[in-house]
């Protein structure tokens, strides 16, 4: 099968949390055989802020980001592809390229809207009568969503969606896996995420306030767009943290804080690629509540809930480093056993129809 993608960028994390699920879930396709093909622009310095050079399976086709290179690149895309792909989120030309990519797809080929933040783009969408994917969608052959649940599938069926399949984020065992701290890192709680408009008020509240709870604690803040917003003094700020830099971040924590997007957490059935990578580091997480965890990971066993910055602060409080090890591999036994790219994979494959014929398929 030849797979033509069409998303953020698959070379850079920069301002750009969906990479590592388009790597993990691109490369496992090839080892069943896809041949890949990922159509990125050269937009938002991500060309300038590489975190890994073109792999060797998928072939990278950055296009400029004009109109004339978003439609060159998708003549030559639609030439030959099995399976068309527009992920939601590339950030320049994103309407006119899920217009034109159900149209463009040669007969007996499959058109794909892959949402990568459905939560957001159903709110979006629901509060514009005019939103353009309200025609768009039902043109799409299937639409895939990396999470959601029920509520999304629900959702997007009553939009007139085809079919609507959450592949979930999950961990590739080669690229996330425990590796040894670092001491400029160590701290009692670390978070990584960029600062977005529907996240910061919980980052507010989770991880800022927690450490106001704990002034004689440490906490460490990765990802950009932090630098001008106020801090306790118990907090340091890393910046942009590439993705090769994420085992190390999560490694040299006590434990690790996820916090859900505001609109994630409430569709939920949502886990960020967060928390699958920090759970293949073999992190202690601690999480924001949302429906659906216990789906992926086991409370008080696997993974820590907590309501609030405060019951964050209290967990934290409670937490040494033997109870710390032992739910970090926990979780790690847990997304090994039933959360890697290979599993989602699988699952495309299958609802697609596609047999393997990669390597995948001989072992």
């Amino acid at each position: 099968m030849k797979l033509r993608f069409f998303g953020s960028s698959l070379v850079s994390s920069y301002w750009n949390g969906a990479a590592t699920y388009y790597r993990g879930l691109l490369k496992a396709l090839a080892a069943h055989g896809v041949d890949v093909v990922f159509y990125e622009p050269d937009a938002y310095q991500r060309q300038q802020f590489r975190d890994i050079a073109d792999p060797d399976w998928a072939r990278v086709v950055v296009y400029p980001a004009s109109a004339a290179g978003w439609q060159r690149a998708l003549d030559e895309a639609a030439r030959d592809a099995d399976l068309l792909v527009k992920a939601s989120g590339v950030g320049v030309f994103d309407r006119e390229l899920e217009i034109a990519v159900p149209e463009a797809v040669r007969p007996g080929a499959i058109s794909a809207w892959w949402d990568v933040d459905a939560p957001a783009t159903l709110d979006a969408v629901a509060a514009n009568p005019e939103d353009h994917l309200r025609a768009a969608v039902p043109r799409y052959d299937i639409v895939f969503t990396y999470g959601g649940g029920d509520p999304v599938v629900d959702a997007y069926m009553a939009l007139g969606a085809r079919a609507c399949v959450p592949i979930y984020n999950a961990v590739d065992p080669e690229t996330h896996h425990p590796v040894p701290a670092r001491d400029e890192w160590r701290c009692d709680l670390g978070f990584l995420g960029n600062r977005l408009p529907d996240r910061e008020a919980r980052v507010e509240d989770f991880f800022l306030a927690a450490a106001a709870h704990l002034p004689e604690r440490s906490f460490l803040l990765g990802g950009a767009g932090w630098e001008d917003k106020p801090m306790p003094a118990n907090v340091r700020r890393l910046g942009h943290v590439g993705s090769v830099d994420h085992n190390a971040f999560f490694c040299s924590s006590v434990a690790t804080l996820n916090v859900n997007r505001a609109s994630m957490a409430r569709y939920g059935f949502s886990p960020p690629t967060r928390i699958f990578e920090a759970a293949g580091a073999g992190a202690c997480l601690i999480t924001d509540r949302w429906d659906g965890i216990d789906q992926f990971l086991e409370p008080d066993r696997e993974i820590l809930v907590a309501e609030s910055g405060a019951e964050v602060a209290s967990l934290l409080a409670a937490l040494d480093e033997t109870r710390a090890r032992a739910i970090g591999a926990a979780g790690r036994a847990r997304v090994l056993a039933a959360h890697t790219y290979a599993h989602r994979a699988r699952q495309v494959l299958d609802r697609l129809g596609v047999r393997s014929v990669g390597r995948e398929a001989a072992e």
